[in-house]
């Protein structure tokens, strides 16, 4: 008995191993050598050939936080929207991918993701844009869309099984493999700085989680609603009381970001070519622009115009880098926890160690719970890509219930079990999959987004505050009448 209990143990091992092998090459393919560099030179493109609209635009951006998109409560709003994307986009990469960035990069790293975030909101404005113009109404008024529906309506069913690709993947990557880890980062804080069980951590994630996912995308975008100002104030608030007790260190820390950028001073092994590699992987990482992710939650907005969406959710990429990054950022430089050079230091370890330098021992209780808000928002939101993925592959609604069961058990299952997410390392290649399949599907549909800005554009030209996107001014495009009411 113990010879065939070893056999198959051996066999697992094997398989485990061989799968591994398998996502490792096709990480290596993707995130490797290829995609950062494509990342980057199709949103310096699309800057380009829209004429910096993320820069033309950029005051736009506040008016969602106003409720200038405000129309029919019975939809999800423009700003509800945008909530619900920064909470996706705000996860661990912003208190411990920054630090992971910094020690491997030095101060540099920041100057380069704040650079690939203004490149970014293009690639964001252009991805929910397009994802805007392909939405479909659902039989309940709900708008469903995406860049799976962008591909089947903009590029033809010739397409579909590259629509089928991305669905896959997306479900893989985000509703599964991110969730797993999610909620180990969780239950990890929880235990660590509380000595929580991680098991308490797990039921207590994984019944939140389901009484949200239950209630589809409208409870969703109200909790998201109220816990991503939450969030999101209160980790600046922190950030800014740090800054203002090191004002007179501030200008030296933002020199050392330019010169470590720039070369003028090295301040890690590596040096400019590190903080470059870095700072933009960390940076494409954090805000997931061009990814192909948060079109998803884009498409379900209320607004009159695709491109409002578009500029919404460029300023979700510009509040993901360029303020919470920026955030956790300025609390590890402005500290003496970190030292340049210094290798095998955990991310979350760092932030937390110069959040109590600056503000003392209570301060590593307070960013338990900002990690706890960050982790369980995108939870949520990682759910609902799966749930608009599943809708695209299946009609059938016990698909849609089993897939919400599986979530909440690979919320627990992350959060209990530490070693169990070495088996989600397939995320990482999936996703690498997901954003080469979205980034060809931008390239080819650029030109539509392109003519929806101008029309945006040659609206506000002519004294039009609030442009309008009218279906019949664009009849070449496989468009769905019914989710633009506010049409002539």
């Amino acid at each position: 008995m113990r010879v065939g209990a070893a056999c198959i143990c051996d066999k697992r091992g094997l398989a485990v191993q061989f799968f591994d092998t398998i996502f490792n090459y096709i990480n290596d393919l993707t995130w490797g050598w290829a995609l950062v560099p494509f990342l980057v030179v199709i949103g310096v493109f699309f800057t380009a050939a829209s004429g910096f609209v993320q820069f033309r635009f950029f005051k736009r951006m506040f008016g969602v936080l106003w409720g200038d998109e405000d129309g029919d409560p019975s939809k999800i709003s423009a700003r509800e929207a945008l909530f619900v994307s920064v909470g996706g986009r705000v996860g661990g990469g912003n208190i411990a991918g920054v630090a992971v960035a910094i020690t491997a990069g030095g101060p540099g790293a920041v100057f380069w993701m704040w650079a690939i975030a203004l490149v970014g909101m293009c690639s964001g404005l252009v991805e929910a844009t397009l994802a805007q113009a392909y939405k479909r109404t659902e039989p309940n008024g709900d708008y469903r869309g995406g860049p799976a529906q962008a591909i089947i309506h903009g590029l033809g069913e010739n397409y579909r099984w590259l629509a089928l690709i991305y669905a896959v993947c997306l479900i893989a990557a985000f509703a599964i493999g991110f969730n797993a880890f999610q909620g180990n980062t969780v239950a990890g804080a929880e235990a660590d700085s509380l000595g929580i069980p991680r098991y308490v951590t797990g039921i207590v994630l994984a019944a939140a989680t389901g009484f949200i996912v239950f209630g589809g995308i409208h409870r969703i975008a109200k909790v998201s609603d109220v816990i991503i100002p939450i969030m999101a104030f209160g980790y600046i608030g922190m950030a800014l009381v740090v800054m203002l007790i090191n004002i007179t260190a501030l200008p030296a820390v933002l020199w050392d970001i330019v010169a470590n950028a720039l070369g003028i001073r090295e301040a890690v092994a590596g040096g400019i070519g590190a903080a470059v590699s870095n700072g933009l992987r960390r940076g494409l990482f954090s805000n997931e622009a061009g990814l192909g992710s948060a079109p998803n939650v884009a498409a379900t907005a209320y607004v009159r115009h695709p491109v409002s969406q578009g500029i919404t959710q460029s300023f979700s990429v510009f509040i993901d880098t360029m303020i919470i990054c920026s955030c956790t950022a300025f609390v590890i430089l402005l500290g003496d926890v970190y030292q340049p050079g210094q290798e095998g230091v955990d991310g979350v370890i760092l932030t937390q160690q110069s959040i109590v330098d600056h503000l003392g021992a209570w301060a590593q209780y307070y960013l338990t719970a900002a990690i706890f808000l960050f982790s369980f928002s995108s939870i949520i939101y990682n759910y609902y890509l799966g749930e608009n993925a599943l809708d695209f592959m299946t009609d059938k609604p016990s698909a849609l219930q089993i897939l919400r069961v599986v979530i909440i058990a690979i919320v627990f299952i992350g959060a209990v079990a530490p070693g169990a997410t070495a088996v989600f390392n397939f995320s990482d290649p999936m996703m690498g999959i997901l954003a080469v399949v979205n980034l060809l599907a931008l390239m080819m549909l650029f030109p539509i987004a392109l003519r929806l800005i101008n029309d945006f554009r040659g609206q506000l030209a002519a004294g039009i505050k609030r442009p309008v996107f009218d279906p019949k001014k664009f009849p070449d495009l496989d468009t769905d009448p019914t989710a633009w009411p506010d049409a002539k």
